[in-house]
């Protein structure tokens, strides 16, 4: 960390300045780490038709919070744990469990997500609740927080930024051909189902991890907003997956200096920033080839 901080210190900004601020200094790098990770992603969502996968698999990372909380309380073995991890495997299993139930049912995909979706919340609310406990400890995951981002936590995610790269590069035309044609995608050899449960699990995990940085009232919008922008303009792959990246990429930048000069949530002022990047190249979107 001590050469990022170094190189952050050039920077024209009060915030910049040598032996200050880390708090500041660690959350633009983690925005460096997870705009093009949101990026990436949000090409998958879009053409898979998944936009609201993400919504319901941050209702089970915040059921997963919530299982979590109580194992820290019920047992001493978990104090002091942190419950995160907890909502990590619970939020994997939930899209494993989804991505099975979506292929076994005849019934459409936004239903089977509505399902899980509503069943997931309301489950987070009864344990949050249980024992008549509080739901306002909570509060912080619904906006986030990325100022409170640790380096340790920079680091998962960096880790996990080389994942999802390298999945994108081994599995992204095959995972486009599965959601487009899956009989296709069978007799070509793809297995389907297979494909789906990586990409489900590496979006659970991201939407996790990032949570309590970005809230959970807006992570879906950053999974979608990108890729949905790039399509407007893009007129092939190439320019497709690039505009998403930088468009995912910039917003996170000024979101995060905006919410540092104005005093706002991050999360939201990275949101609207992409919202304002989609309805600009909505206008530009008869030019697309």
């Amino acid at each position: 960390m001590e050469l990022w901080y170094a190189i952050v210190d050039l920077l024209p900004f009060d915030w910049a300045q040598p032996g200050s601020m880390y708090f500041m200094k660690n959350a633009l790098l983690a925005v460096l780490v997870i705009s093009p990770l949101f990026g990436l992603l949000s090409t998958m969502v879009v053409e898979s038709r998944m936009s609201f996968f993400s919504d319901a698999l941050g209702h089970s990372a915040f059921t997963g919070i919530a299982i979590g909380t109580l194992l820290s309380a019920a047992w001493k073995t978990f104090s002091g744990a942190d419950p995160m991890w907890v909502a990590v495997l619970f939020a994997v299993g939930f899209a494993l469990l989804f991505t099975y139930v979506r292929r076994k049912t005849s019934l459409a995909s936004d239903t089977v997500i509505g399902v899980f979706s509503s069943t997931a919340v309301a489950l987070g609310i009864f344990l949050a609740t249980f024992g008549g406990g509080s739901f306002t400890k909570y509060n912080a995951l619904l906006i986030g927080d990325i100022l409170s981002v640790e380096p340790g936590k920079i680091g998962l995610m960096a880790l996990i930024l080389v994942v999802v790269i390298v999945l994108w590069v081994r599995s992204f035309n095959q995972l486009m051909l599965a959601s487009v044609h899956p009989a296709l995608a069978d007799s070509r050899g793809i297995r389907v189902f297979w494909q789906e449960a990586v990409f489900s699990a590496a979006i659970a995990v991201v939407v996790t991890v990032t949570m309590t940085w970005v809230g959970l009232l807006v992570i879906n919008s950053l999974l979608v907003l990108p890729g949905a922008a790039a399509r407007n303009v893009a007129r092939n792959m190439k320019q497709y997956h690039l505009i998403s990246l930088l468009s995912a990429l910039a917003a996170g930048i000024a979101g995060l200096l905006t919410s540092y000069y104005i005093g706002s949530s991050a999360g939201a002022s990275i949101t609207l920033y992409l919202a304002i990047f989609f309805a600009v190249t909505f206008c530009f979107r008869k030019q697309r080839l």
